[in-house]
Formats: structure tokens, C-alpha cells, sequence
């Protein structure tokens, strides 16, 4: 705590609840007056002022690079389209022997000259915005340097994880530069604590309350940080975090100095008495702020948090309010640290506030104000869950939201990835203006876990009351402005990616997309897996421009299911926890129920035979899907008899429906004991090199080696999606960043990468 200074020599004329400012005369100590003019306390504000500017430059540096990538990105696409625009008024070839595009359908380009050779060279990639070649090298080194994975520590068992290489960076310069502002000015410590609090103390405190808008900012889902610079949330929070733990860290600094130097030495505590009356102990007011600070920072750390999440979930805001009244209980207004709980103050509430027009049920103008969506769940193959919600809420591809279905759980609020495109050439059943938003997730535990035994318990039939907070978070760029793509998935990291792919396809049909190749790698543990999104891979191979999607799927285990297994029970039942969630949930089916009823009354218009009609059309309006049976939880690898590895033909697919074509994902015959003997060779040299670019092999994918395989084909720009296991994006960081050399030695203009982090 700042205590003041003591008065010496006079009457203080300032008032006390706003700051202290002790005059010096002709009888005051030699010591106070060196000390007034070395770091006087009423000048400590300039400390916070410090963090200030640290924090501004920061934000400008990463606003600036996302504008300007954004702004490139932009110029790129509308160049595209124009001259595709200009191409497809291009006449007609003018002899049989110029032959087509089939991309534009239309080229000036002679495949089969009427005179001399054939064209050895290809012809070289258009730049369709300009770029500035030294600033590409600069970000390319800067992307060699910290899209390499930090290597994790392993004590036995025990495995410690960093953050990125990025965020390690912010964080060291971070803590560099509050310790060294807080040490290297002098003094430390006064000739005596009856001249004042020490000034080290004062440093860090005032630091420490300068971070307060900033950790908020944060942590907040819709933040001003998020809009400048692009980066979501969801990535953000990990700065929240290191950024409160540098704040404890700060906080101790600023408590340690007021017991080496106590205020019950020297006559500091007669001083104390004489501007606070009425405390029992002096430090009272600090202790009982570090105390939520030090419990938010504790309960936090990564494996307490995962521990007892929704427990994290639960207290994590109602401490950290304890923590924002005990600061402004603890400063006093002090100097300028009110101001920075005011801003504080501010920004929580404008998030909260924003956050209101994130909420699917606070639209009056919706149905779906006040009760939420209606949605329907599926049960998968593989165990895994699919939550459909018709919603006129809008999204764009690889944004998530969080879900609260008060039928099953009413507290818990968890997110889940958007795995559907919003567009209107996927209307839903539900109405002109919904679009079926799909998530799908493989439940652990938790909620998911709730989600999965109430759709096995209650049917195909059941429908759900939902309530959407979202969209948030998305790419910071468009695929759409790369020539190549390149996607690897990994178990359900493919619901980060099918929207993607989806919206990408789309954009190339109508030429809003500069992209020639994508490259699709899924690595799934069964064939099973791929039925998620049958029919999404379908319309991928069945629409995309030719030869421009390749996909490759690799199964990772041969097990299969044996015929005959039956479903997994749901857990014992819960009557008083079910009865009570099945009340509320029916509470919100009545309200809706009687508002769709009302709303036909007014459509019909009195019309008996329109209104029987309409409500008959209502009632078939949403429907869950029958869900064939699914794995029960696989045993243990290391078993005495295991059985067979050998997979049935027959079972790869379910049978095909009368009037739908079976698709089919490129299987190759079923695989001999020999070929299930070198699953972990798949990716051996080829006598024929020449492959499909819709294939399936059993094995785990050679990442190095494709990427090495996928850079002949790189454009100017690449861009490399993953989500998947840690493994997984371990490998393709690894490779990405080696390959930035290719952007200072050669053409090539940018090679990024983009990480999703899940766990699978």
C-alpha cells in the first residue's frame, strides 16, 4: 500500500481520500528532502504509464500486420475475379488445334502449337497483388523463428507443455521489462520507512494495477483486442493468463519491501495512525487483495484447472470481481490507480454488454427470443454426437459457439466448433431464413457425456432446447486468397476444417477464389469415422473444380466392430436430477410451443383448413435422425487375445439407399497380413508414382514426407491448416517453419500456417 509520506514541519492541506502531497520546509529532514527529489511518490504514476506504452506498441505492431495481410488479401481476390471476369468474355479458340481450359473454358494458351515444340517450361504464377519483397522476408524470419514447437519436458509419467514460441517470446519480454523498470531506478528503499512507503514497492503496485484493463480485456469474449488484431478469444486467453500471473508476481514485489522495511519501525506507524484511523493492522487492505489474486492465479494453473473445470467455471468471476473491489478498497485513489479500475470497470461491462448481441435468445425480433433454438441430437458411429440447431443465427466457417441446453445440464456452457456452412445453398428444412447449424463432438466426460446418454436413453425423436452465445474466434485469413492448401485433420479435428473446405470449393466455383490445389489429410482411428461426413466429402469430390481437391484418408487402426455388439448402457439413472432438468426443459417447449401456435393463428387468418394444415407442417418440422449402434469404449490395447484384424468388405459402408449413389471414399482391397505388418511403411516409395487424388490407406501419415511432396506444388502463397493431436501439429510446425527458408531463397512469397488446438 503507498502510505504517505510522513508531515513534518506543517499542516497538510490536500485531501486525503484523493492523494497526499507533503510540502517540504526549512525543518524537514535531510532525508525526506533527498528523498522528495530522487523518486518522489508523488510521481510514481509514470510507472503505470510505462506498462501503458509496452502494451500500445504491442497492440500496434500485431493490428498493423493483420491489416495488412487483410487488406493484401483483399486486393488479391478482387484482382482474381476481374481478370476471371475478363477471361470468360475471351472468344472462342480460333483452330482446332488451341485447346480449352477447363477451368474458365476459355484460354489463349496454345497446349498443341501449330508450329515448333511443346512447351517444356509452365508458365509461371500470376502475382495478383502487389507485395513488398523484404517485408515477406522479414515476416518469413520471423515465422522461421516461432512456428517451431517448444519441446516439452518429461519427468517420468509427467509431461510439461509450453505455450507457443510467440507467446514465450511476449511473456520473457514481459516480465524483462516490468522487473527491470521496477529495480533499475532508484532508490529502492528510503533512508527510513518514516519518509515514506519504499519506492520498489510503489513501482510494482502501480505496474500492477496498469495491467488490470488489459488481463480483462483479455479474458473477455468480445474484447476490442480481438477486433484490431484479429486473434480470437480463444487465443488470447493464454495472455490473460500469464498476464495474471505476472501481476501476482508484481503484487509480491510490491508486498515484500513493506515487511523488510515494516511501518512499526523508525515511528512509521505513529505516521500511519495519524492518516488512518481506525485499521487494526496496517496491511489489512493489502492482504485482502493478494489473497483472491494469489487463489484465481493457483486455480489456473493447467492441471488443477482441468481437475476441477466446471468448479473453475463456476468461481473464476465471482473471485475476480472480489479481487477488482478489494483493489479499489486497497488504492485509496491513490496517485492515478483509480483510473485504471475505472477502466476496468468499464470494459467488463462493455463486454457484457456486446456479449448480449452474441445471444441467440436476447433478439426480440426471433422466435427463438427468450426460449432458445430448438435442436435435435444424433448418435454417430464411433460414439460420437451430432447437435443440429436450425438457427438464424449467422456464421462464417471455422467459428464456434457456445452451447447451453437446460434439458440436460443448466449451468454448464461449453464450446463446440461450427462444423456447417452458412450459406443459401444450404437452406434448412426449418425455414427461408434458418440455416442448420451443426456441431459435432466425441464425448468424454462432462456435459458431452450428459448429451450422449440422454440421446441413447431418450430416442431419435426427442428435441432439445438450445441456447447459442457465439459466433466467436475464425481464421484471421481467408483460404480463399492462397494459390495452395493444404489441410491435415486428425481424429474430430475434421469439424475445424469440412467448413473450411466447404466454403473454399464454393468460392472456387465462383471464381472468388485465387486457390488452384487443395490438399485434404485425414488421419482417423476407424472407417467408421468417415460416415460424420459423408455427405459433406461427397459433395467435395462431386463439385470441385477437376483436378484441384486431392484427399487422402488414413486409417491408424484396423480393429473393427464385431457384428452382434450392443449399444453402451447409459450410467445409472438420476431421478431427482433428471426430473428437474426435464421440468425446464418442457417449461421452455411449452412457451415455444405456444408462441408457434399463435404465430399460425396469425398466418392462417382465420382460415380453419390453412391453419390444420400449417400446424401439421409445424409439427414435422424438427426430427433427430435415427442413430445406427455405435462402439462401446475400446479395451485395452495389451490383451492376451485379440481379435482379428481382418476387415469385412461389406461392412465399409452401409448399404446404399434406393435412389442415392453409394459413395465411394477410395478404399483399396481389404488388407492382406502382410500389408497389416507394414501399416507403418504407407508412405514407401511407389513403383508407380502416379496415385489418385482420392485415395485410403491403413497407416499413420508421413507428414514430413508429404509436405516435403506438397511443396512442388506450392504457389506463391500457401497456406497449411491443422487440427488435430499434439503429434500431429508438433510435426507440421516443424516442417512449416524450415520451409520458410523457401520465401527468401526463391519466388515464393508467404508460406503460412494455421493450428487449431483440440484435444482428440
Amino acid at each position: 500500500m503507498p502510505y504517505p509520506p510522513p508531515f513534518l514541519g506543517g499542516t497538510p492541506t490536500t485531501d486525503l481520500a484523493k492523494r497526499i502531497n507533503i510540502k517540504i520546509t526549512k525543518s524537514s529532514p535531510s532525508g525526506l528532502i533527498a528523498a522528495s527529489k530522487e523518486d518522489p511518490w508523488s510521481q510514481a504514476g509514470k510507472y503505470s504509464l510505462g506498462w501503458v506504452y509496452f502494451s500500445i506498441i504491442l497492440l500496434v505492431l500485431a493490428g498493423a500486420i493483420h491489416w495488412y495481410h487483410y487488406g493484401e488479401d483483399k486486393i488479391r481476390r478482387a484482382t482474381y475475379k476481374e481478370e476471371a471476369a475478363k477471361s470468360s468474355k475471351t472468344s472462342s479458340p480460333d483452330t482446332d488445334y488451341e485447346m480449352a481450359n477447363l477451368p474458365t473454358n476459355c484460354s489463349s494458351r496454345k497446349f498443341f502449337p501449330r508450329n515448333g515444340d511443346l512447351p517444356d517450361q509452365p508458365v509461371e504464377e500470376e502475382s495478383y497483388a502487389p507485395s513488398f519483397g523484404p517485408f515477406n522476408t522479414f515476416i518469413a524470419l520471423v515465422r522461421f523463428i516461432f512456428y517451431r514447437p517448444l519441446p516439452a519436458l518429461r519427468y517420468k509419467e509427467r509431461e510439461l507443455s509450453f505455450p507457443s514460441a510467440g507467446t514465450v517470446f511476449i511473456v520473457s519480454a514481459a516480465f524483462i521489462f516490468v522487473t527491470l523498470y521496477c529495480f533499475v531506478p532508484q532508490p529502492l528503499y528510503y533512508a527510513s520507512i518514516g519518509f515514506g512507503s519504499p519506492p520498489l514497492a510503489i513501482r510494482a503496485g502501480m505496474i500492477a494495477v496498469a495491467m488490470m484493463p488489459w488481463i480483462v480485456a483479455l479474458s473477455m469474449k468480445a474484447n476490442l483486442i480481438t477486433l484490431l488484431t484479429g486473434i480470437g478469444h480463444e487465443r488470447l486467453n493464454v495472455l490473460h493468463r500469464w498476464g495474471a500471473y505476472l501481476c501476482l508476481f508484481l503484487s509480491l514485489i510490491h508486498t515484500v519491501p513493506f515487511y523488510v522495511t515494516p511501518i512499526w519501525d523508525e515511528g512509521g506507524l505513529n505516521t500511519f495512525k495519524k492518516y488512518f484511523s481506525g485499521t487494526l493492522y496496517p496491511y489489512s487492505t493489502g492482504i485482502a487483495a493478494l489473497v483472491p489474486l494469489l487463489v484465481l492465479c493457483v486455480h489456473s494453473l493447467p492441471f488443477i484447472r482441468t481437475w476441477m473445470y466446471e468448479l473453475f467455471v463456476a468461481l473464476h468471476v465471482p473471485i475476480s470481481i472480489v479481487y477488482l473491489g478489494m483493489l479499489f478498497w486497497h488504492c485509496h485513489n491513490y496517485l492515478t490507480s483509480w483510473n485504471y479500475l475505472w477502466a476496468t470497470t468499464a470494459i467488463w461491462l462493455l463486454s457484457y454488454c456486446t456479449r448480449l448481441f452474441y445471444l441467440n435468445w436476447m433478439n426480440p425480433f426471433r422466435i427463438s427470443w427468450l426460449i432458445g433454438e430448438e435442436a435435435a441430437v444424433t448418435v454417430l458411429p464411433e460414439n460420437a454426437v451430432k447437435v443440429t440447431i436450425p438457427t438464424q443465427t449467422k456464421w462464417t466457417p471455422g467459428q464456434y459457439v457456445y452451447l447451453r441446453m437446460p434439458g440436460i445440464s443448466i449451468f454448464e456452457n461449453h464450446p463446440f466448433t461450427i462444423a456447417s456452412l452458412c450459406s443459401n445453398d444450404f437452406r434448412s428444412d426449418y425455414g427461408e431464413q434458418y440455416r442448420d447449424m451443426t456441431l459435432v463432438f466425441r464425448p468424454f466426460g462432462g456435459f458431452t457425456r450428459k448429451v450422449l446418454e440422454s440421446a441413447v436413453e431418450k430416442g431419435p425423436t426427442k428435441t432439445y432446447r438450445a441456447f447459442i452465445d457465439g459466433p466467436y474466434g475464425g481464421m484471421r485469413r481467408d483460404l480463399a486468397s492462397f494459390d495452395t492448401v493444404i489441410l491435415f485433420a486428425g481424429g474430430s479435428g475434421i469439424t475445424a476444417i469440412v467448413s473450411q473446405l466447404l466454403d473454399l470449393i464454393k468460392k472456387m466455383r465462383d471464381t472468388k477464389a485465387v486457390t488452384k490445389h487443395v490438399y485434404l489429410v485425414w488421419a482417423l482411428k476407424r472407417p467408421e469415422t468417415m460416415e460424420w461426413f459423408k455427405e459433406e466429402i461427397r459433395i467435395c469430390r462431386e463439385f470441385a473444380p477437376p483436378e484441384t481437391v486431392h484427399c487422402q484418408f488414413f486409417i491408424t487402426a484396423a480393429k473393427r466392430k464385431i457384428p452382434g455388439q450392443h449399444q453402451f448402457p447409459p450410467s445409472p439413472s438420476r431421478p431427482l436430477h433428471d426430473l428437474l432438468h426435464k421440468q425446464i426443459d418442457n417449461t421452455f417447449q411449452g412457451i415455444a410451443s405456444k408462441r408457434s401456435s399463435a404465430l399460425i393463428q396469425d398466418a392462417a387468418a382465420g382460415d380453419p383448413e390453412k391453419e390444420m394444415e400449417l400446424r401439421a407442417e409445424n409439427e414435422d418440422s424438427i426430427t433427430a435422425l435415427p442413430h445406427p449402434t455405435f462402439l462401446p469404449p475400446p479395451k485395452k490395447a495389451h490383451t492376451r487375445n485379440k481379435p482379428s484384424l481382418t476387415i469385412p468388405t461389406t461392412n465399409l459402408a452401409p448399404p446404399p439407399t434406393e435412389g442415392k449413389s453409394n459413395f465411394d471414399f477410395g478404399f483399396p482391397s481389404t488388407p492382406t497380413m502382410f500389408q497389416k505388418n507394414l501399416m507403418r511403411f504407407a508412405f514407401m516409395p511407389s513403383v508407380n508414382p502416379k496415385k489418385s487424388s482420392w485415395s485410403t490407406e491403413y497407416g499413420r501419415p508421413d507428414i514430413p514426407y508429404m509436405l516435403k511432396g506438397f511443396e512442388k506444388e506450392f504457389g506463391k502463397r500457401t497456406c497449411v491448416f491443422v487440427c488435430g493431436p499434439p503429434s500431429m501439429r508438433v510435426d507440421v510446425q516443424r516442417v512449416v517453419a524450415g520451409m520458410q527458408r523457401g520465401v527468401w531463397s526463391s519466388d515464393r512469397e508467404e508460406l503460412y500456417l494455421h493450428t487449431e488446438n483440440y484435444a482428440i
